[in-house]
């Protein structure tokens, strides 16, 4: 499970909707008040963006025609030490690996760093 805290834009379609499944499987795991260090440990999750991160996600599913239908159940990060709460995942680490990981995804990446419009409203076929 991981939160790539990447620009949605820039995820293929499997990324995009294994990290949106991932959120939901997080909050079961937060749910359930496991622990989470490795998680910190190896850049991961980011607890306290894991609603807003749900939401662009869903959104960005949305855009591509895509639906969503599985709004993001209620989690406590009460029970997490302060450093894990406020743990902010290394987005440039992520961007590194999902390009080394996925052609598809360094295509979408090249489109916002080479200078093209960002598409706000775009559909895939």
């Amino acid at each position: 499970m991981r939160m790539w805290m990447v620009d949605p834009f820039a995820m293929c379609n499997k990324h995009l909707l294994g990290e949106h499944v991932e959120c939901h499987m997080f909050v079961g795991h937060l749910q359930r008040k496991r622990r989470i260090t490795n998680y910190i440990r190896l850049n991961l999750l980011q607890p306290k963006s894991l609603r807003e991160r749900h939401d662009q996600l869903a959104l960005e599913m949305e855009k591509r025609g895509m639906l969503h239908k599985s709004p993001l159940p209620e989690f406590i990060l009460s029970f997490l030490p302060e450093a894990h709460r406020i743990y902010t995942v290394n987005a440039e680490d992520s961007l590194i690996e999902l390009s080394r990981r996925c052609s598809e995804c360094r295509e979408r990446l090249s489109v916002l760093s080479g200078g093209q419009e960002h598409p706000s409203s775009h559909k895939e076929e």
